[in-house]
């Protein structure tokens, strides 16, 4: 049997958003930059795609712009800032996406900014009270604190962030690709500069997602080469890939609640498990359900000698988790939002992500599994 606990690194695609996509790829071949019938009809399915985006996230079509993923929006949005805004300090936290980080530390090195990293507590949770202090000696600074970190689950107060920031005429960018289509984010409502997307997270597919800009700030392109998306993002668009997304979000939204209390269910099932299953168990990061992002779970297990094992025997028995972050596999250097919140470095970490596809009869074979794996180390 399989078992798929690593949805915070891809979710599958949805069984609707495949059929959408497949019959826009047999009916719908034409380049949307063409003036032809063939291409007009392209070009009016994707901004109908970006007005159903648009219109969930209760802004204008005219401020989503479609990108390859996340990583691209994240870059855009700091990049474009820095150079179009002019943006001389930055503030950020440790436990930000690599997306953010290291974009944010190149303009550092390359001495385009000043960059402040805040504080955060054995928690993960970030110091708002020195982000306000930092404000207030630089004006018109640029932030950028994720919504959800996508290892620990922690949830930031955007809407708090965004009020800070705008309080000091500070720009401010979410990397929302982790609570995008899990939560309902009103831009009519949200006083934010950027927020960003990534299709695959939310059961679409991959290679395709936004940005959103607010039409105050105005930003040059990141890839010249063509007038597409309103002359913002040059390349022929992923029509197929621009459809799923806006199909994925759609879904997501319209039955947002039902997946929320199952996934929560999952998710608190098992942590209930795990303490009774395996002593000494604990979790990193926040695990207030209205704290904590309610599709991961973040575990440190007791099993000292099985550190860099675990994983593997998992994987062994089929089942598919991570030890952090998918977009840092193969290297060698550990999880830097484990090591900025100070978690132990002989405890192995899983973080264990959900979806709606997943039931408590799966974790119940995963706890089963961890706990024999544990019997066969030194419990500490």
């Amino acid at each position: 049997m399989q078992i798929y606990f690593d949805n915070a690194a891809t979710t599958p695609l949805d069984p609707e958003v495949i059929k959408v996509m497949v019959e826009t790829m047999h009916e719908n071949f034409g380049n949307p930059s063409s003036i032809h019938a063939h291409g007009r009809q392209v070009k009016t399915i994707v901004e109908k795609a970006r007005k159903t985006v648009a219109n969930l996230l209760h802004t204008s079509p005219s401020e989503i712009f479609f990108t390859s993923g996340g990583t691209e929006a994240d870059n855009m949005a700091i990049v474009r800032s820095v150079i179009d805004l002019g943006i001389t300090h930055a503030i950020t936290s440790p436990l930000e996406h690599h997306a953010v980080l290291h974009t944010l530390e190149e303009l550092q090195k390359e001495g385009r900014i000043q960059l402040n990293i805040l504080n955060v507590d054995a928690k993960g949770n970030v110091d708002l009270e020195q982000l306000e202090q930092l404000l207030a000696s630089n004006p018109r600074t640029f932030v950028s604190l994720m919504h959800a970190n996508n290892e620990l689950g922690n949830l930031t107060d955007i809407q708090k962030v965004a009020e800070i920031c705008h309080q000091y005429n500070a720009v401010y960018h979410a990397d929302t690709v982790q609570t995008m289509g899990h939560y309902r984010h009103d831009l009519s409502q949200l006083k934010i500069d950027f927020i960003t997307g990534a299709a695959h997270k939310f059961h679409g597919p991959k290679g395709v997602g936004f940005l959103y800009i607010n039409g105050k700030n105005k930003i040059k392109p990141m890839i010249y080469g063509g007038a597409q998306e309103r002359n913002m993002r040059g390349g022929t668009e992923n029509v197929y890939g621009i459809v799923g997304l806006a199909k994925a979000l759609e879904l997501c939204y319209n039955e947002m609640e039902i997946h929320q209390a199952h996934i929560q269910g999952i998710k608190s099932y098992m942590k209930e498990e795990l303490i009774k299953a395996i002593p000494n168990v604990s979790f990193n990061g926040e695990t207030d359900p209205e704290k904590s992002l309610y599709t991961v779970l973040n575990v440190s297990f007791p099993c000292t000698n099985m550190a860099d094992m675990l994983l593997f025997s998992l994987d062994i028995e089929g089942i598919s988790c991570s030890g952090g972050s998918a977009c840092s596999s193969g290297s060698d250097i550990g999880s830097h939002v484990l090591s900025a919140i100070r978690a132990s470095s002989t405890r192995p970490s899983v973080r264990f992500s959900f979806s709606k596809n997943n039931t408590k009869e799966e974790v119940d074979i995963v706890v089963n599994k961890l706990k024999e794996l544990c019997n066969q180390d030194v419990l500490v």
